[in-house]
């Protein structure tokens, strides 16, 4: 005796409710996935869906860059000149411990911005210019270890005349070859 669905026994919008309780829901109907989440291993077609930030442009990138890089290495040439300084003879000066504290900041500061990256999307440098990586399928964080994989897929980028780099300015999806290898997007982002 099947009023409908031959997997469910009962009809729930037919079936007469008891007082104080409801119908349940149909379960394990065909074709649809519990609480409303998509199958396993299914994305939403075109990554974000409804209200994808809009992607970075090329000067922001370049930007950031640019001051990630000063902030990373400057203090570290900083400290050697002032070793250069200090020296007698300045031909044959050799690295000192100003320049060996300027290393050690430059090494400590990589892997906090690569945590950075990895665990909000944005380096100090994004940050100031508003722009953050995300992920292209879900718009989430890339974690650290996946942040560094894409710094060393940037070698890529690098290697034919460093189109790579450029590629943003013709891509659709203002993508470098590393964004596309490791499938992410850089997006603006409001100014915290």
């Amino acid at each position: 005796m099947s009023f409908g669905d031959p997997h469910t026994p009962y009809d729930p919008q037919n079936s007469p409710a008891q007082p104080g309780y409801q119908a349940p829901a149909p379960q394990n109907m065909p074709g649809h996935a519990p609480y409303g989440y998509p199958p396993y291993g299914a994305y939403p077609q075109g990554g974000y869906g409804v209200g994808v930030p809009p992607l970075a442009h090329w000067g922001r990138r370049v930007g950031a860059y640019l001051l990630d890089g000063l902030i990373i290495l400057g203090p570290m040439y900083g400290m050697g000149f002032i070793d250069l300084a200090r020296s007698d003879d300045p031909a044959t000066a050799e690295p000192g411990a100003f320049f060996a504290v300027g290393v050690v900041y430059t090494l400590v500061m990589a892997i906090f911005q690569l945590y950075r990256e990895g665990s909000t999307g944005q380096t100090t440098g994004k940050r100031v210019l508003g722009i953050s990586l995300r992920r292209e399928a879900d718009g989430g964080t890339l974690g650290m270890g996946m942040a560094f994989v894409r710094k060393l897929a940037h070698i890529v980028d690098s290697l034919p005349c460093y189109i790579g780099w450029f590629l943003p300015l013709f891509d659709s999806k203002r993508q470098t070859l590393a964004d596309k290898m490791c499938r992410t997007v850089v997006v603006k982002v409001s100014h915290t």
